[in-house]
């Protein structure tokens, strides 16, 4: 059977074909001169073609915000930039929650430093502890509105009182929360504190040798200074005191010791050690860029600054020859629920 014997037989040419030829459908011969003669049923097929017809593309228009929203979102993340920021594109925000595919700069202005650290740098702070040994001056990550900051633990070890210094001048007391010593790390609240501009986490298990890298401290109390490089390797075994002690003589002289391949710097580590694997970085770090931050090119947080090398014999005469070290910020959030839980060890 062909095809046009097939539409027929549908009668779907019965009002077009030769009206005798439709009658013979519904009886034998005229019955009056009017033609053609009345259906003997409802013709529903012909009368619902033309409306599915009409109602279908009304299925497919898009209904208000939420619809192009999911439309920005899917396209977004096809092409790899998350939807994180496709939502911060159409809604027109400048920054967005931490995470590991988000971008706190526009999209525009991805990759550009001076935008990045405009961006990062109300997120950086100026730690300076008094201890007795004297006062240092290290630096620190916000991570909450309400005054949370992550740093280094040798930068506050020992301190009978801890001073924080925000980006726009304004000062804080601040109190120790967790440390842990194994990792170098602590945890301090600043007292009524709010409204503060919390930093974006990122994911360090994605960066990747060659990435460029920005650092935010306070170098030898030089607040807010930025730097840049790239991440020259990683998984680097960096070893630091854990004697409290020993890391409080060696706040007065302006530096922090470790080890690294064997050699000892910026003064003696002591007999009590930890080890842990640090990024690698070129980006110039000096004494009080401790607990700083080092940042990806999306303006996320993938690092803590926590050591550097020098050939100088003594920390009061170190400086940047571009090797520094920082802890993952994976391995910071990781141990997040030990050092808000007043874990001091």
């Amino acid at each position: 059977m062909d095809m046009t014997e097939s539409f027929r037989r549908d009668g779907e040419y019965e009002q077009y074909e030769n009206p005798y030829q439709g009658a013979q459908q519904h009886a034998p011969s005229p019955v009056n001169p009017e033609w053609p003669p009345p259906p003997a049923h409802e013709p529903t097929a012909t009368v619902e073609a033309p409306t599915a017809a009409v109602e279908a593309p009304r299925k497919k228009r898009t209904r208000g915000p939420v619809a192009l929203l999911a439309a920005v979102a899917l396209v977004a993340a096809a092409v790899g930039g998350g939807t994180a920021y496709a939502v911060q594109e159409l809604t027109g925000s400048d920054t967005v929650a931490a995470g590991t595919t988000t971008s706190v700069v526009p999209s525009s202005k991805k990759g550009d430093i001076a935008a990045i650290a405009e961006a990062v740098s109300p997120s950086i702070v100026e730690i300076s502890a008094t201890s007795n040994s004297g006062e240092s001056t290290g630096s620190g990550v916000i991570i909450t509105s309400d005054g949370e900051i992550i740093t280094n633990n040798h930068v506050i070890s020992g301190a009978s009182s801890i001073k924080v210094t925000t980006s726009d001048g304004k000062e804080y007391t601040a109190q120790v929360v967790g440390t842990d010593s194994s990792k170098d790390l602590a945890l301090i609240k600043l007292e009524d504190a709010s409204g503060l501009k919390a930093a974006s986490l990122g994911d360090s298990d994605g960066v990747q040798v060659g990435d460029t890298v920005i650092a935010i401290g306070s170098p030898e109390g030089l607040t807010g200074t930025v730097t840049s490089g790239i991440v020259s390797a990683l998984d680097r075994d960096v070893t630091v005191s854990t004697d409290e002690g020993q890391q409080q003589q060696q706040q007065g002289g302006g530096g922090w010791p470790f080890e690294f391949g064997g050699q000892e710097f910026n003064g003696d580590t002591g007999s009590s050690t930890t080890t842990y694997k640090a990024l690698q970085t070129d980006a110039s770090l000096n004494p009080g860029n401790s607990g700083g931050a080092l940042i990806d090119m999306n303006g996320n947080i993938i690092g803590i600054n926590s050591a550097m090398y020098s050939s100088a014999s003594t920390s009061s005469d170190a400086g940047s020859v571009g090797l520094g070290f920082a802890i993952p910020i994976n391995t910071v959030k990781s141990d997040l629920a030990q050092l808000r839980s007043g874990s001091q060890n």
